[in-house]
């Protein structure tokens, strides 16, 4: 008989396999940066600085304030434990996924190799051979050889407005044959070659067969949702939904997915083996705009009832509540979104704006959703957390923030954290 599970049981199971119900460690170590990334699979790189690098955010909201050079030693010093490649998008992952992933390519158009190399005889060999002999090197560095030494195939304006030695990298890049040494201050691909950036472990193992990939894939895909469905389960790592099943079905059979239903949602579903199904949790976190939780938009919604759009991608006169705005997770619900900004210049956290979210899309939502005065007190303890994390020297909410939240937030901040206004000469 299959299992069924409550909208709320299902978004606690969501949250616990995320570890966002887990107590913060007092001091944050290298094993608790890897061993988080190792339970959620990846983090998503964006090089939208608003605030704070996108795959810094999601540690932050599970292992509360940390040193971010943990992070930078992990994926830049040998041996490295987390590598860069395209998982959801550009992504941090174990660097034992990192083997997984090298057969899933972009498929971009104007990454074909063999039209590049149609329109660009010998350059693809020729950038490979300098980044052999002289990497690790940044795109433009590799240009500077190129023009050097093959001016005439280092013309502008390919793809992205890459030049043609930046999009030769790319293919590369998508090939496994280079991958990035490290990002520079300037937040920069610096390239190297692949085997040379491996942990001496995985340098000689052979690439995995495509099938045994996607398996794998979609068994870190499962034990990092919980829950979830093939839509689920394949947007995680960009797989197609077709070999995501064959590789649910396959986890079906060895009892690692269990099919299960879910109150209210029409379409087949599979809990992990492994899954915890709390009865309550008590997670606070401000949520990345590209944080594991709410990658998948459909399941988001029916999950926790917030339709949710990255603002830094709507024209301004069509976002609704901002450009950088996190959702703010309390207990078991999306409570409250805020668009956030790291002044650095004044050295301030600022809100611009603050809005509270209706409760959630079943009846049980309404039971436990949180008061209005805890939903304020909770996000201004953890913007203040935040803050102090940034070394910002307060927070502060515009005197024009928009939102149902902004003027309780700043009087709850001001009473109890030490908010400062944005008009304080002090600041």
């Amino acid at each position: 008989m299959t299992r069924t599970l409550t909208l709320a049981q299902a978004r606690r199971v969501a949250i616990a396999a995320q570890g966002l119900d887990r107590p913060r460690p007092e001091t944050v170590t290298m094993r608790h940066v890897t061993s988080t990334v190792e339970r959620i699979g990846l983090l998503q790189i964006d090089s939208v600085n608003v605030l704070v690098r996108a795959h810094l955010l999601p540690l932050l909201a599970r292992l509360g304030p940390y040193d971010t050079g943990l992070l930078d030693a992990a994926t830049s010093r040998a041996p490295r434990r987390l590598m860069e490649t395209w998982a959801h998008e550009a992504s941090y992952v174990p660097a034992a996924a990192f083997p997984l992933l090298t057969w899933n390519r972009r498929r971009w158009s104007h990454m074909d190799a063999d039209a590049f190399e149609a329109q660009h005889p010998g350059l693809l060999d020729l950038v490979r051979g300098i980044v052999a002999d002289h990497g690790p090197l940044t795109s433009r560095e590799v240009g500077a050889f190129v023009e050097t030494r093959h001016a005439r195939r280092a013309d502008e304006g390919w793809g992205w407005r890459w030049s043609a030695a930046k999009t030769a990298l790319e293919i590369l890049f998508d090939a496994g044959e280079l991958s990035p040494a490290r990002r520079n201050s300037q937040f920069e691909r610096v390239y190297d070659l692949t085997e040379r950036v491996l942990p001496p472990r995985l340098r000689s193992q052979a690439p995995p067969a495509p099938d045994d990939a996607a398996r794998e894939l979609v068994r870190i895909s499962a034990r990092a949702h919980g829950i979830g469905t093939v839509r689920c389960f394949a947007d995680y790592f960009r797989l197609g939904q077709r070999v995501t099943r064959r590789a649910i079905d396959e986890l079906v059979d060895s009892g690692e997915l269990l099919p299960v239903t879910v109150t209210g949602w029409d379409r087949p579903t599979w809990l992990h083996a492994s899954a915890r199904i709390p009865r309550r949790t008590t997670a606070r976190a401000l949520l990345a705009p590209f944080d594991p939780l709410v990658f998948e938009r459909r399941r988001l919604l029916e999950l926790f009832g917030m339709h949710y759009r990255i603002g830094i991608y709507t024209p301004a006169h069509l976002r609704t509540h901002g450009y950088y705005v996190l959702p703010f997770l309390l207990g078991e619900h999306l409570v409250a979104r805020v668009d956030l900004k790291h002044d650095r210049d004044r050295g301030v956290l600022r809100v611009r704006s603050a809005f509270a979210e209706e409760a959630g899309p079943d009846a049980a939502s309404a039971a436990t959703w949180p008061s209005r005065a805890d939903v304020t007190r909770e996000l201004a303890a953890e913007l203040t957390i935040m803050a102090e994390w940034l070394g910002a020297q307060a927070v502060v909410v515009d005197e024009d923030a928009r939102g149902d939240l902004a003027i309780s937030l700043q009087s709850e901040g001001a009473k109890r954290f030490a908010f400062t206004p944005l008009c304080d000469d002090r600041i």
